[in-house]
Parts: structure tokens; C-alpha cells; sequence
């Protein structure tokens, strides 16, 4: 070995390493903003039909039909691209939010929509679906009374949609702001935003969704103007929606339902209009009209039985007895089926009031004080919204967010900062090694010389200490043989004789314990002996190679360890592959090692838990995973369980001893196979260990029987 001339390159490197480094800074700074590979592809052709057939089921409000398809269909597709996970988690959310009106769950759906968002980095994808999601996520929060993180997300949403110009998100946020005032009884504000959102969504393109939606906006802000006072502004907005329905309507033939179903809520809130401009035969006539549509199957029930109240309450002002108590006791089935508190808590209001006419006040006492409990709880909830102060929020985050941006920007000009004074100050460090390294190139050449004459001899020295070490290990490997062989033979004869005197009649207890302990004392020894034999013969021994079936190897060792597992009352379960493979491995060999980590988890777990063996295929290979649930490996203790005689052995849960050997002779098996052998553990508490072994399609057999055959001693 030329050792000065090796120096002398080394040097070099570093040399050219300092300016490889400084390049690659500049690199990481100007290249770090740079876009990932795009992973969203579209959507699939297999899934592009479902999700057509789930849309339009959920068009014609058939959500549980359209639901049922999708999970049905999606079973039968491979490789689902994240455009279709995505869409098959937003069908999900829908049903949630809208049908089931489990918000928490639905919330969890949309969690999930972020997460697959996340993986996408293609711009105008992200954009989109990152603003959607954090609009519905806000929704979800919001109908949960979460209104603090309602309002964050909906502020995500809608600064990202604002910096990407992106005019669907404009109008969504406009909407939500739009709705949350108006609940807040903010009905000038609520006008404003749901023109902002309408004069945006305008531009969007023409399909139904945009549709649908300008048509409730303008609904919307007719509602608006009416709870404002300002009737003839409302009237001119409800009849602009009518109209928007009516000249469009033909683009949309297969949606007609949907259609008339709109035009059913826009009668209904346009009667109240005309109730109050005294116009009650033509308010009458319109809420008839729009009972008649939404009563209809898969129809707007929720409307429907508002506008049965709008109704029943002109029948009371009218004092049309008859009309009124009809009604009433027709819509009984529907409140008590319909969750729909406002209506509700109106039914018992007329109630009380048709009984308290009659001069019932016991029954008219009865349904006030349901009227009054159902308008508390209602009145609680409107109160804690109108405290969240919606507009106080969006200035905070307005402000943290212009915040934000500063201090971001900041941070960047200090690291470019800091990344020019570090390659200056590079520079000048290879300035100040190149003249010192020219100045003491010569004592180096040297020194060299001298330190490769010394290793030369050290190389020497330790090839025979090597040597006498190799022998040193075989002659103790031969010596622990010997006597753990002799041993062996005493020590059984004195399990199986004291095995045989606990059995006797005319002992007494002292006697019977002491025989006891002597029994368990041999028979842990003689495990103990065994243990070592077979780590002191683990490389003498020419494994037999053969074809082996995964399942059926590992469903036998599970099957010899249930009885130990019934003792402590532990349950174990097997998760088989999929489909039969084959190992090319010797059958016993690793029998014993998945044998002994089952084995090991039946002894560390408590009474009474569950034992989880799994096995998989990975990349080419198979790995069998056992879990269990029981006292796990303290972190001081992790680098040594798969050491021979290691100090980490401990006492099983039921008192079973440990000598510490299994899963060294355990390592030496799997690898001896090309394979691995590793452990993790779990947060809740236990451990899971995993073994991997390289499929036979991995592995010539001629490359398996090199790496594991050991000459005979």
C-alpha cells in the first residue's frame, strides 16, 4: 500500500468535498421549494364508471344506495390511483354529514381526505382539493359547535384559494361566511357575502353543481333581506331565483326532482314574504305548493316540515280550527321521525296555543314546557356561536397569517445570509489547508513511511492472535460441549426421579415442596444444557434443504403452542397469506424459530391476552410478525436480547425462567438463511418480532446452499 500517495489523495477529496458541499448548499436553497413527483394521476378506468354511478345516485338523494355500490365496487379494483381514494372518502364524508349526521365521523373522513391531499403536489390539484378539504373540515367542526377551529380551517382554505386566484374557493368561503352570519342573526353581513360568493360563482363554469349553487345563493340572500325588513328587495330576489330555475332547467333534464325540489323551498320562504305584506291567499297557495313537492319521496322532508309550520301558523292567526288541527296532527309522525329542532319545538308551540284557545291548560302546559326546553337548548347553542365572534377570529388569523409570511421570509433572507458567510468562510478554509498542507507535505511523506512500517508489523501481530483466538474458540466450544453433554444425562435421571417421588402418598408438605423445588431446579438446568448444545452445534450441523409451505409450517407451530397458551388463558391468532409459497429452507430449523418467539410471547404476556402472528409477503419477501401484548424490552436492555448469554434474560409472567439464548441461536438461523430477525415495541405496551426470509424466486439454490454450508469438524 502506497500510504503517502494514499494521503495525499485524501486530501485532495476533502479539499474538493468542502467546495461539493458549499454547491450543494446553494442547491438546497434555491432548488428546496421545488415540486415533488406528481403522484395524483387521475382517476382510474376502472373507477371512472363507479364513481359516475355513485354521483348520480347521490344527485337523486340515493346516498345509502350509491354508498353500498361504491364499497361494493371499489373491492374489485387494483392499484386505486390517490385521485380515486380521495373521491371514495369524500362519497363517505358526504354520507356522514349529510344523512347520518355523525359529524365526528364524517370529520375523520375528511382527516383522511387531507392526508391523501398531502401526497399531491401537482399545483392546481393541490389547490383545489386542499381547499375543499379544509372547507368541509371546517363544516364538520362547525355543526360540532368547534367553532374556534371551524373558523381556522375555513381561513385555510380560503388563503390558499385567494393567493391561487382560485374562484370556487372564493365563493365556498364567501358562502360559509355568508351562512355563519345569518345564524348569527348578522343578516346585513350575510347579504353581503352571499353576493360576493354569487358574483364569483357566476364565473365559474357552467355545470350543475354551479348552478344549483347560484340558485340557493340567491335564495339565500333573498332570506336575507326578508329577516332585514327589507321585503320588496327580498320579494325582487325570490322571484330572480325562480327565474334562474326556470331558464336553465333544460341543460338539466336528468336532474328535474332536484330542480323541483328548489323551486319547493323558494315557494315556501316566499310565502313568508307575502304573509307579511298581507298577502295570505296567494302565501297560502305557495306553501301548499311546496309541501305537495317536498313530502315526495326522496324529496326535502326537512323543508317540508317547516313550511307544514309556516302554514299551521297562518291557519292559527286565521283562526281556521279545523285546517289547523289537521295539520297538526298529521305532521305528529313526522316530528317524532324528522330530527328537526326548529320545527319541532314550533309543532309544540301551536300545540299549546290550539289547546291553551280551547281552554286545556294542562295539555297546553304540557307542550309549552316541551316548546321551552327544546328553544333553551336551541337558544344555548346560537348563543355560543354569536360568543365565538366570527369576525374578531378572521382578524386574528388575518393578522398571525400576514405574520407568518413575514417571519417566513425573514428566516429565508437569515439562512441566505448565513449560507454566504459559511461558503466565505469555506473558501477561506481551503485557502488556509492548502498552504499548510504545502508546508507539511514533507514531514508527512515521513511519517507515513514510519506508520506503514508499524502497521505492517501490527498487521502481522494480529493475524496470530487471530489465529489463536479461532483456536481458542474451538477448544472452548469443544470443552462446552463435553460437559453439557455429561451433564445432561444426571440431570434428567434426577428430573424424571423427583418427577416420579411428588407423585408419592406419604409425603408431607415440607417434603413435597422440597422434592418440587429440586424438580424444577434439574429440569431448568437440563433446559439450560440443551440451549447450549444446540448453540454450541448450531454451525456443525448441515442443515436439510427443502421446498417449504409457509402457511402450513407456521399454522403447525401455532397449533403445538396453543395447549402453553390455554395454561395462561391466552388466545392466540394466526393471519395466513393470501395465497401458498414456498421457502427453499431447512423445515426444522425454522420451525424452531418462529416456535421460540411464540413461545417467548406466551411467556412475557399476562393471563388472559391475545398473541397475534402474521404473515406477509414484502418486496420479494415473506415476513411472519409476532405480537403480543405483554411486559415488552426496556430500552436499556434492546441491544443485547439477541446476544449469546446476554444479562437481559428476565422472568416470564407466570415466573417462567429465561437463560437468554433462544434468540441469539434464533439470529443465527434466520441470517444463516439470508434472511433478518428484528423487534419493535409497541407504544400501548408488548413487543412485536419479525423474521424476514428471501422467497425462492429471490435466491438461486446454489447461492443459499454456499451461504449456509459450514465444513463438518
Amino acid at each position: 500500500m502506497d500510504l503517502p500517495k494514499l494521503f495525499s489523495d485524501l486530501f485532495k477529496c476533502r479539499c474538493y468535498g468542502i467546495v461539493v458541499f458549499a454547491c450543494l448548499v446553494f442547491t438546497l436553497l434555491f432548488f428546496s421549494c421545488d415540486q415533488k413527483s406528481k403522484l395524483f394521476s387521475g382517476y382510474s378506468a376502472a373507477f371512472k364508471p363507479v364513481m359516475d354511478t355513485v354521483a348520480q345516485r347521490f344527485a337523486t338523494n340515493r346516498l345509502v344506495s350509491g354508498l353500498h355500490y361504491l364499497d361494493s365496487s371499489i373491492k374489485h379494483i387494483s392499484n386505486l390511483t390517490l385521485d380515486d381514494r380521495y373521491k371514495t372518502y369524500s362519497f363517505h364524508y358526504v354520507y356522514e354529514y349529510k344523512v347520518k349526521k355523525d359529524y365526528k365521523k364524517a370529520l375523520l373522513y375528511a382527516d383522511t381526505m387531507l392526508n391523501v391531499v398531502n401526497q399531491n403536489t401537482n399545483d392546481v390539484q393541490y389547490v383545489n382539493n386542499y381547499v375543499e378539504v379544509n372547507f368541509i373540515m371546517g363544516d364538520a367542526y362547525f355543526n360540532m359547535q368547534q367553532y374556534n377551529e371551524a373558523y381556522k380551517h375555513f381561513f385555510a382554505g380560503y388563503a390558499i384559494g385567494k393567493s391561487q386566484l382560485n374562484n370556487e374557493a372564493l365563493a365556498d368561503y364567501n358562502y360559509r361566511m355568508g351562512m355563519i352570519m345569518y345564524k348569527t342573526e348578522n343578516y346585513k353581513d350575510a347579504a353581503g357575502y352571499f353576493k360576493k360568493s354569487y358574483d364569483v360563482h357566476d364565473k365559474i363554469k357552467n355545470n350543475f353543481t354551479s348552478f344549483f349553487g347560484n340558485q340557493e345563493l340567491l335564495d339565500n340572500i333573498a332570506l336575507s333581506y326578508k329577516h332585514n325588513n327589507q321585503i320588496d328587495s327580498a320579494i325582487k330576489y325570490f322571484d330572480k331565483a325562480l327565474s334562474y330555475i326556470d331558464e336553465n332547467a333544460s341543460q338539466f333534464p336528468e336532474r328535474a326532482s332536484r330542480l323541483e325540489v328548489a323551486r319547493g323551498v323558494i315557494y315556501g320562504n316566499k310565502a313568508e314574504v307575502l304573509i307579511s305584506k298581507g298577502n295570505y291567499v296567494q302565501a297560502t297557495e305557495l306553501l301548499k305548493k311546496s309541501i305537495a313537492i317536498n313530502l315526495q319521496p326522496h324529496h326535502d322532508y326537512y323543508d317540508a316540515e317547516l313550511t307544514e309550520i309556516k302554514l299551521a301558523q297562518l291557519y292559527y292567526d286565521h283562526n281556521d280550527v279545523s285546517s289547523l288541527i289537521n295539520l297538526l296532527n298529521g305532521m305528529r309522525l313526522q316530528v317524532d321521525t324528522i330530527k328537526n329542532p326548529d320545527a319541532t319545538a314550533d309543532w309544540n308551540h301551536l300545540m299549546s296555543r290550539y289547546y291553551l284557545r280551547k281552554k286545556d291548560i294542562p295539555t297546553a302546559f304540557n307542550y309549552l314546557e316541551t316548546y321551552n326546553t327544546i328553544k333553551d337548548s336551541t337558544q344555548k347553542k346560537l348563543n355560543l356561536l354569536k360568543q365565538s365572534d366570527v369576525t374578531k377570529q378572521l382578524d386574528n388569523l388575518e393578522k398571525q397569517d400576514q405574520i407568518d409570511k413575514l417571519n417566513n421570509k425573514n428566516k429565508f433572507q437569515q439562512v441566505y445570509i448565513l449560507a454566504i458567510s459559511a461558503v466565505a468562510v469555506m473558501i477561506l478554509l481551503i485557502v488556509l489547508l492548502v498552504y499548510r498542507n504545502w508546508k507539511r507535505s514533507k514531514k508527512d511523506v515521513l511519517k507515513v513511511n514510519v506508520l506503514n512500517r508499524q502497521i505492517n508489523e501490527q498487521n502481522i501481530v494480529l493475524e496470530n492472535a487471530l489465529k489463536e483466538i479461532r483456536n481458542n474458540s474451538q477448544e472452548k466450544d469443544r470443552i462446552l460441549r463435553a460437559v453439557a453433554h455429561d451433564l445432561r444425562n444426571p440431570l434428567g435421571g434426577i428430573a424424571s426421579l423427583t418427577a416420579l417421588m411428588a407423585d408419592e402418598d406419604d409425603l408431607n408438605p415440607e417434603q413435597r415442596e422440597q422434592i418440587v423445588l429440586v424438580k424444577e431446579t434439574s429440569t431448568n438446568a437440563l433446559e439450560l444444557i440443551n440451549e447450549i448444545l444446540e448453540a454450541a452445534n448450531a454451525e456443525l450441523v448441515q442443515p436439510k434443504l427443502e421446498m417449504v409451505e409457509v402457511n402450513t409450517m407456521v399454522s403447525n407451530s401455532v397449533d403445538l403452542l396453543r395447549f402453553r397458551a390455554t395454561e395462561k388463558a391466552q388466545q392466540i391468532i394466526l393471519t395466513p397469506l393470501d395465497k401458498p409459497i414456498e421457502l427453499y429452507i431447512s423445515r426444522e430449523k425454522i420451525w424452531r424459530v418462529i416456535s421460540n418467539l411464540i413461545s417467548n410471547a406466551i411467556k412475557f404476556s399476562p393471563r388472559g391476552t391475545t398473541i397475534l402472528v402474521r404473515v406477509a409477503e414484502q418486496a420479494g419477501n415473506v415476513v411472519v410478525e409476532v405480537e403480543d401484548n405483554g411486559i415488552g424490552i426496556p430500552e436499556k436492555l434492546r441491544s443485547q436480547v439477541f446476544n449469546m448469554f446476554t444479562s437481559a434474560q428476565r422472568l416470564g409472567t407466570a415466573g417462567e425462567r429465561s437463560f437468554g439464548l433462544g434468540l441469539s441461536i434464533c439470529r443465527q438461523i434466520i441470517e444463516s438463511f439470508s434472511g433478518k430477525i428484528w423487534f419493535e415495541n409497541k407504544e400501548e405496551g408488548g413487543t412485536i418480532f419479525f423474521i424476514s426470509l428471501p422467497m425462492a424466486d429471490a435466491i438461486s439454490e446454489n447461492e443459499l446452499s454456499q451461504k449456509i454450508s459450514i465444513p463438518q469438524s
